[in-house]
């Protein structure tokens, strides 16, 4: 997603073909009761260890899951259910650990890690990012993708802009997402920050774009390819790796989870692990729109550093 930088807001909803019609807004509004609710419900459950939150989620035999409304990580589909890339694995590997149930709490993308340290949900699984900022508020299990960079420009791209170096060359019009960490990309590559036109997300990227207020618009490939399929207008470009400060930049987005929860967090790795050399999460991601080139071998301790 392009999962933001700080973020503590990867991103509002992105929208692909066959996405749901659900808005983020309604998707917020029928799950802030069930996030109260849950909240609730788990401060005043357990008599297990307050240290062991896997014994506890065992114990309830629900995990809260912290999700941003985005496609397409975890969103409401057409007939109203919860699913999304990052849904979809929690739903396995949490039976796998004796966990049945998965209950999705949305809240905006900039509330999950605050939402996560106040014990409103147990785990965050937004694909969010894994990078040293986050990694100093909260511990993360490996990353389940990795994913470069890509332009939302208009179709034929006129002003060739391949690379945050382009969009500085050339002066073009810059656009990106609500938090996301296309903004400290930018401005690393020599953009002012004053300058670059903040979008709610991908979609009104490509109507900034398709319009003509903007010349690019900058977020993950995966969600640039996806939201420009139907575009007559616009196209993504090839991705890329950004340049930052001489070096390539390549991101990958993990589940989420209290600095005290290294035992659920290890225990949610060795099951990725499994799922990764069985091929069986590349078949989780593939209907989301993953690619066999942005499954990884990345660990956290390499992206936290």
């Amino acid at each position: 997603m392009a999962p933001p930088f700080g973020n503590d807001a990867e991103t509002i909803g992105r929208t692909a073909p066959g996405s749901p019609r659900f808005g983020r807004r309604a998707l917020l509004a029928g799950a802030a009761a069930v996030g109260a609710a849950g909240a609730l419900g788990a401060a005043g459950c357990s008599r297990v260890p307050s240290g062991d939150t896997l014994a506890r989620l065992k114990s309830q035999g629900t995990v809260r899951l912290g999700i941003a409304g985005e496609v397409p990580y975890g969103y409401i589909d057409d007939d109203g259910e919860f699913t999304g890339e990052a849904v979809e694995l929690a739903k396995v590997i949490f039976k796998r650990l004796g966990v049945d149930q998965v209950q999705p709490v949305a809240t905006d993308f900039s509330s999950l890690i605050p939402g996560l340290q106040t014990q409103q949900f147990d785990v965050v699984s937004a694909g969010m990012y894994i990078n040293k900022e986050r990694c100093q508020q909260v511990i993360f299990s490996d990353p389940e993708y990795q994913m470069l960079d890509s332009f939302i420009v208009r179709k034929g791209n006129p002003k060739n802009l391949r690379s945050y170096q382009d969009v500085v060359r050339t002066k073009a019009k810059f656009g990106t997402g609500t938090g996301y960490a296309e903004i400290q990309y930018a401005v690393d590559s020599g953009y002012p920050e004053k300058d670059i036109v903040i979008l709610q997300d991908q979609v009104a990227g490509l109507n900034a774009v398709e319009a003509g207020r903007i010349d690019v618009f900058a977020g993950t490939a995966l969600t640039t390819r996806e939201v420009t399929k139907k575009s007559a207008k616009a196209e993504a470009t090839e991705p890329f790796a950004p340049l930052i400060k001489g070096e390539k930049r390549i991101d990958g987005g993990g589940f989420t989870f209290r600095p005290n929860d290294t035992k659920l967090r290890d225990a949610f790795n060795v099951e990725i692990h499994k799922m990764k050399d069985s091929g069986e999460l590349f078949r989780i991601l593939r209907p989301f729109g993953f690619t066999e080139a942005e499954m990884t071998t990345l660990t956290a301790e390499e992206l936290c550093r």
